[in-house]
């Protein structure tokens, strides 16, 4: 296997420096030293910090949305095909699998899901921003499929319940979640056994009348 270039280097190392110190605490010099490269690098490659981020989530998000939009419009496929509303869990999971089976794609994907959770409860706009904007229409196209399974429900519950339950994705992925002491109790889970729990819990809360 052929050694990362300059700008998957730099890629990897801003990937891990905001996971672990933040966006706004991170300096490119941090980012420059830990790859092996220099400041102008960064510039050629990326002409930002602010778009070294960018590069960071795109590099990440863009294939991992790509394809739960394509599982999510198989699933609405699969339902006019058959004259039928789609089903909840069969959506849920379209959109919730490929981002825990993520997790264990590469040896980066576990920084860059510390990441996400950063993005996600950091105060300042910049990082979040980024990640809404590339999440913003993978979740609009899960919540209309959900208002399709379930034409019943208000969608603003749908909503909120859709938020309980990508919440609770979001504890799954959280490796800080496996040191939380249990005893007695075997809390480091494979994947796929973490789905296999994860799915049903979330879809009943979503169907529950």
């Amino acid at each position: 296997m052929s050694e990362p270039g300059t700008k998957e280097r730099i890629l990897d190392a801003a990937e891990r420096l905001f996971a672990r110190e933040g966006f706004h605490t991170t300096s490119l010099r941090a980012i420059t030293s830990r790859a092996g490269a220099n400041l102008a690098a960064v510039n050629y490659h990326f002409g930002s910090k602010e778009a070294l981020l960018e590069a960071v989530f795109e590099r990440r998000l863009v294939p991992l949305n790509r394809e739960r939009r394509e599982r999510l419009e198989q699933v609405l496929e699969a339902a006019r095909e058959q004259r039928r509303p789609p089903l909840a869990e069969t959506a849920l999971r379209a959109f919730i699998e490929p981002a825990l089976r993520f997790s264990d794609s590469s040896p980066g994907a576990r920084d860059f899901t510390t990441l996400v959770g950063r993005a996600l409860t950091e105060t300042e706009d910049t990082v979040r921003d980024l990640f809404i904007g590339h999440m913003e229409p993978v979740f609009i196209l899960l919540l209309e499929t959900l208002c399709q399974a379930l034409p019943d429900r208000p969608k603003n519950l749908i909503f909120w319940r859709l938020r309980f339950a990508l919440g609770a994705m979001s504890q799954a992925m959280c490796p800080a979640t496996e040191k939380i002491p249990a005893p007695g109790i075997y809390t480091a889970c494979e994947t796929e056994e973490i789905i296999a729990m994860l799915i049903p819990f979330v879809s009943a809360g979503m169907e529950t009348p």
